[in-house]
């Protein structure tokens, strides 16, 4: 007999995704042909500098995005067999929150700050699962305590102004966990924190995905976290996925000058104190006038002249599920530092 897991789809699949934006000075290509599947229980990484498309295409997925008809879409959103993109608002507010839920980078913006916390969590139960004020007060502590947080009951009837950042973020999770859901979307979820504290919300998140066999959506700028956090991941660059395989295969063998631009301009434990970074040079392509060829081309070391005329397709490698969008992609045995074309 089959096995029924097998049968299912994955859990999310997104199909050639456009979402750009009109603008008055002309049309801004945030999401430029992405898709990606992302199968049950796993954490797929999305990673690229700041204005890469990520976050955009987080929204998208989420529907978050304005209503004003400034915002053009095209490509399905398909989340467990069901096109979100075809949903009536009242059904996708249904799914929003309790299957898919997500924490934003700041929590700040994403908590109310003239609501206690205990509040802030018992709405989501009382409105979303229909719990008794009694059973979401319960639950509420509960959570709390789920996410490392001391004190539960005392925490909840505070502010989230009392609180630092980190334990902010935790209440955050709290509140995306509340209704179980499936997928779990984290855009930047510890920036601004130290380098401690980003540890403690990354293993909680991995904690809680691994009780739960949650899929998690990890969307960082930082390749060291992703490699240590995911099991595939997606590098973005320009609105545009340029290369996507395992994490471990990704680390070891990066084909895409782009991803070993990234790799190189993290900081190295064994460097010395105040060693210069290696910056990428130059600055990403103008969304709203993007170039011929490549988008890479005009910041890549190992440019040539079709790259500035056509542009490459995302394209698995022989034999592997490692797939790259370069005409001129690096060797195996040269990349991850020191790499040749």
């Amino acid at each position: 007999m089959a096995d029924n897991q097998s049968t299912k789809p994955p859990l999310l699949e997104v199909n050639n995704l456009y979402t750009h934006f009109d603008t008055p000075r002309g049309i801004a290509h945030a999401v430029d042909g992405v898709s990606f599947t992302l199968e049950r229980g796993r954490t797929l990484g999305i990673v690229g500098e700041s204005g890469s498309g990520k976050s955009v295409l987080s929204r998208t997925i989420i529907d978050i995005l304005a209503k004003d008809g400034s915002v053009l879409y095209d490509g399905e959103i398909l989340f467990e067999g069901r096109d979100l993109r075809s949903l009536p608002e009242k059904e996708m507010r249904e799914i929003r929150g309790r299957e898919i839920a997500m924490v934003f980078q700041d929590p700040m913006s994403s908590l109310n700050p003239v609501k206690k916390i205990g509040k802030q969590i018992t709405e989501v139960l009382t409105k979303r699962l229909g719990m008794t004020k009694k059973a979401a007060n319960l639950r509420a502590a509960e959570l709390i305590d789920s996410v490392g947080i001391p004190d539960a009951e005392q925490q909840l009837g505070r502010f989230p102004m009392h609180l630092s950042g980190g334990m902010r973020q935790r209440v955050a999770i709290a509140i995306a966990m509340a209704c179980e859901p499936k997928l779990l979307i984290a855009d930047e979820p510890t920036t601004a924190l130290d380098v401690t504290i980003q540890a403690q919300i990354l293993d909680l998140l991995r904690e809680q995905q691994r009780e739960r066999n949650m899929s998690v959506i990890l969307i960082t700028h930082n390749l060291g976290i992703v490699s240590g956090y995911t099991d595939d991941v997606a590098v973005m660059y320009a609105g545009q996925i340029v290369e996507r395989c395992a994490t471990d295969e990704l680390v070891s063998h990066p084909r895409m000058p782009y991803t070993e631009a990234l790799m190189n301009s993290a900081p190295a434990l064994a460097d010395p104190p105040h060693t210069r970074l290696n910056a990428i040079p130059g600055l990403p392509p103008n969304l709203l006038n993007v170039p011929d060829g490549c988008r890479f081309n005009a910041r890549c070391p190992y440019v040539q002249e079709n790259c500035k005329t056509e542009m490459p397709t995302l394209t698995a490698d022989a034999n592997s599920d490692h797939s790259f969008a370069c005409w001129h992609p690096l060797q195996n045995e040269m990349a991850n530092g020191g790499a040749s074309a």
